[in-house]
């Protein structure tokens, strides 16, 4: 393996992003950006599980950029609403929603349904392509957790400031940094993904 080798991060969401490249830490690795790809396009995300659309994210933008490059597709399931938003989780109030939105007609729907359990999980799905938009490895990571009644915190993205993490009291949006990145479901995949990328000889 080269001393820096450069992999692409499969997001435009320069929260992610930025919480990717911490998770990451002091690795050998070069962590580009997908907006300094202008024409890398938008990567359809169709498939029906989490592992289908982070590799299909990882094929696409290998193909687009002609490098290494990291996708992940996470969602948040929660057990009042049999298991939705999930797969959709980006796409919940629609394609141009906000995180406020999504977050809002979230608990909108939970509150509809009159369920006393609030229990949800995280889960993600990243995967490794190769320049040539082979897909050389793919790791998991959970977050068990609930819901809580109102959005509480400022930190991080998405659903963050409405999901408490089991075995704590404050939301995602409220646990410092270190924290959060020791027990998400992205953290758990990445530190996956990083025990591979830095045992194996992935980028001959």
């Amino acid at each position: 393996m080269s001393t820096k080798s450069r992999l692409v991060i499969a997001t435009r969401n320069e929260g992610k992003a930025a919480e990717i490249r911490t998770l990451f830490g002091d690795t050998p690795f070069e962590l580009l950006s997908l907006s300094i790809f202008k024409e890398a396009g938008e990567a359809p995300e169709t498939e029906d599980s989490y592992e289908g659309n982070a590799t299909s994210k990882a094929r696409y933008y290998a193909a687009s950029t002609g490098e290494f490059v990291l996708a992940d597709d996470s969602g948040l399931e929660v057990v009042a609403l049999n298991g939705a938003p999930g797969v959709l989780s980006a796409r919940y109030a629609g394609p141009t929603a906000s995180d406020s939105e999504r977050r809002l007609k979230l608990l909108d729907e939970i509150a509809r349904a009159q369920a006393a359990d609030r229990s949800a999980r995280f889960v993600c799905a990243l995967a490794l392509a190769s320049k040539t938009a082979e897909i050389i490895k793919v790791t998991h990571g959970i977050c068990a957790g609930s819901i809580c009644l109102e959005p509480r915190g400022n930190s991080g993205f998405g659903y963050d400031p409405i999901f408490i993490p089991k075995d704590h009291e404050q939301t995602f949006g409220e646990l410092a940094e270190p924290v959060k990145n020791r027990i998400s479901h992205r953290a758990k995949a990445i530190v996956l993904m990083r025990r591979f990328l830095l045992a194996e000889d992935w980028s001959a």
